[in-house]
């Protein structure tokens, strides 16, 4: 789970019956009244038992109530901290914000996701994906609507470095990519919810080839985090005005930077070449 309470019931929203969400969205829209609240008090406001918020406690990960309560203080002072930092009272861009306002609140949005999902990478399957694409015969990118986006830049900069990637954004011609994976290739699916149904049907058809497969994904218990080897969780949460969405975009562009690092740090010498050749390349298509 999410080191921070907050993005982690973000993130597991859709997965919580009607009464846990209930419970989420009450706590998300003012986490500093649940603070200073007592078991009881909270469970008023949310209109449930007491049970059921003990219940939702333990859901997270949590032994009860009181160390649920103890991590929302944890994440509002961090959330606080930040807010200061960036001079905003508030994270949310509200209809009325000038643009100064604006600009603050998401910077402060983006520059928080990066910093959460910092602190929550998998360190572990992160150095494996890494190994594994340095050797890989191909590797095969997938991302559809606003992932396309993030594929794309990975797709890049893995080409840059020399090796032979592909990004895909057309469901069918995904499909029929991800057909002709081998076991000596990778299968890398971006999703922010991880519940699209292209993404799921084109990873299925990848990990039916043997390949190793991976995703970059806001919802670790979503149906494709589940579903492949390696999860390279972001940790963005939503907003009224979609800055989960574009925070979420920085988040992934954020790992695809973790990710090739790792990767030219393995391969330096050949990467430094090759980021040198193709440099080079492009020289005569600059205006001076």
């Amino acid at each position: 789970m999410s080191s921070n309470t907050l993005t982690a019931m973000h993130q597991r929203l859709a997965e919580l019956t009607p009464t846990e969400q209930r419970i989420a969205a009450h706590v998300l829209a003012d986490p500093s009244a649940v603070v200073g609240a007592s078991i009881t008090q909270v469970a008023a406001a949310c209109e449930v038992s007491v049970a059921s918020l003990a219940r939702f406690a333990r859901t997270l990960g949590f032994h009860g109530y009181a160390e649920f309560r103890l991590a929302i203080a944890v994440d509002v002072d961090r959330a606080t901290s930040g807010r200061e930092r960036f001079q905003v009272g508030d994270g949310e861009v509200g209809p009325l914000d000038d643009a100064e306002t604006t600009v603050r609140k998401i910077a402060f949005q983006e520059s928080s996701a990066i910093d959460q999902t910092a602190r929550d990478i998998d360190l572990v399957a992160l150095d494996t994906l890494a190994e594994r694409i340095s050797g890989a015969r191909r590797i095969d990118v997938y991302g559809f609507g606003s992932s396309a986006l993030s594929g794309m830049d990975l797709q890049q900069k893995l080409h840059r470095i020399g090796l032979f990637a592909q990004c895909w954004s057309d469901h069918h011609i995904a499909l029929t990519s991800a057909a002709l994976l081998t076991e000596a290739d990778v299968a890398i699916g971006i999703s922010h919810s991880g519940r699209t149904l292209e993404i799921l049907q084109t990873m299925e058809v990848a990990t039916g080839t043997g390949a190793m497969t991976a995703a970059i994904s806001n919802a670790p218990t979503s149906p494709l985090a589940t579903r492949v080897d390696l999860l390279l969780a972001t940790s963005a949460s939503d907003t009224p005005f979609r800055a989960g969405a574009m925070s979420s975009r920085m988040a992934q562009l954020a790992v695809i930077d973790f990710l090739l690092v790792r990767i030219a740090q393995r391969n330096f010498d050949s990467m430094s070449t090759n980021l040198e050749l193709t440099y080079r390349a492009v020289q005569g298509h600059r205006v001076d």
